[in-house]
């Protein structure tokens, strides 16, 4: 969906040139074609499970209404997530309010709603069961179980460690359980692990479904039907190639091991999955403008967008692959380090890169940029958040509108005697 057309990057049927025209740069662009070919390939190699779409992955609207036309659920983080996950048209029977420290605020949205709760700490329980009581409502919930499994990924994405803030350690997972039976208003139909992101290994997913057998096996002995069992997602993609990720040899490797599950169980719950980057990543790109390019201790090539809107390579060490979007396919000459705007040393998109010789007023393509790059931009150093383009075909969209100054200060208020 990204190809050289006499030099220069064309996204499906559009040159990036007409895109830039109409929005400016710092710029993300979304192909369709490549999302729904993502869908698709989910859908066959996972279609005996319940997919769940991570929303902190990409939480633009126009996105979120197509996975929830495809069927999918939501894997939602926040009331703000959860809002919008609502507004995009998912199914609420199929969306799981997951995360570490909901406020009791959030809480009673959640259950207003009528979503089912991802519980990850007995006081949050209580809270559940008080809140749901004084509405008159019965919350359906699964607990998050840390399983103390290590995968090899990102210290800052590892979340089933025994360290991590997430979830109740397995030894005590079913004194909480029982607590649930016990409590009014709240019902327990499911179990939810999530291990980490970005892991390329099957390794760490058949140990963590293997061990939510095993706690199922005791739920059910304890009285617990289960209805569910809901594994998260992490499914990692190849940065460094095509920006896919191998979800036929994730699947291949996880349904023997459910179907052998489940036969074992009375309740025969479904299993649910939460993709998300694997489905938005590599649909993604951000296209920059170079400002400078200067010779010094590197040839460090300046353009106009920084970790203020992709923060994965500053935060994570993260690898993006890049191009020069008006010099597309032409052979490497010089070696590069591209940076942004912002002033911080570690303001550094793509390190020591071999390009086309790049010159003032060149545009910079950022691959595999759809997952974790707007959703966790900021408004740093008075820097407006850029548009995001939707590509369909021979035409485009704008999906969302890009900030100007009057967004940076629009929740600012005054006191009268500063004015």
């Amino acid at each position: 969906m990204f190809e050289a057309r006499n030099g220069v990057l064309h996204i499906e049927d559009v040159d990036f040139r007409e895109i830039v025209r109409a929005t400016g740069t710092p710029v993300y662009v979304t192909s369709r074609m490549l999302l729904e070919e993502n869908i698709q390939t989910y859908r066959t190699h996972f279609g005996w499970a319940r997919l769940l779409y991570a929303v902190k992955a990409n939480n633009n609207l126009a996105l979120m209404r197509i996975f929830a036309r495809a069927g999918f659920g939501a894997d939602v983080f926040s009331a703000g997530e959860l809002y919008l996950a609502l507004l995009a048209g998912f199914d609420r029977n199929y969306v799981l309010f997951n995360g570490n420290s909901k406020s009791d605020e959030e809480i009673e949205f959640g259950v207003r709603t009528g979503v089912r709760f991802s519980v990850d700490s007995i006081d949050e329980l209580y809270t559940i069961s008080e809140i749901a009581s004084s509405l008159g409502r019965t919350v359906r919930i699964a607990f998050r179980v840390n399983p103390d499994i290590s995968p090899e990924t990102h210290p800052k994405i590892a979340t089933g460690l025994r360290t991590s803030k997430f979830g109740i350690p397995s030894e005590e997972i079913f004194e909480a359980y029982r607590l649930a039976l016990e409590l009014p208003a709240v019902e327990p139909v499911g179990v939810h692990c999530h291990i980490g992101s970005q892991i390329t290994d099957t390794s760490p997913f058949v140990e963590e479904l293997e061990k939510m057998f095993e706690i199922a096996k005791r739920l059910e002995e304890m009285g617990v039907s289960l209805e569910f069992l809901d594994m998260g997602g992490g499914f990692g993609i190849d940065y460094e190639g095509d920006g896919r990720a191998e979800v036929g040899r994730f699947a291949s490797a996880l349904r023997p091991i459910y179907e052998r599950g489940v036969a074992e169980l009375k309740s025969r719950p479904e299993l649910w999955i939460e993709p998300g980057r694997s489905l938005v990543a590599n649909t993604t790109v951000l296209i920059t403008k170079v400002n400078s390019v200067k010779r010094a201790y590197k040839n460090f090539v300046a353009v106009d967008a920084g970790f203020n809107l992709l923060l994965r390579p500053a935060m994570y060490d993260a690898y993006h692959r890049v191009a020069v979007a008006n010099k597309f396919g032409l052979e490497g000459e010089e070696v590069y380090t591209v940076v942004g705007p912002i002033c911080e040393s570690g303001d550094v998109l793509a390190k020591d890169r071999k390009l086309p010789r790049v010159e003032k007023g060149d545009y910079i393509v950022v691959f595999d940029a759809g997952a974790y790059g707007f959703a966790m931009s900021s408004q740093y150093n008075g820097r407006p958040r850029c548009a995001e383009v939707l590509v369909d075909g021979s035409s485009f969209r704008v999906i969302r509108e890009k900030e100007g100054f009057g967004d940076l200060i629009s929740k600012q208020v005054i006191p009268e005697d500063l004015l």
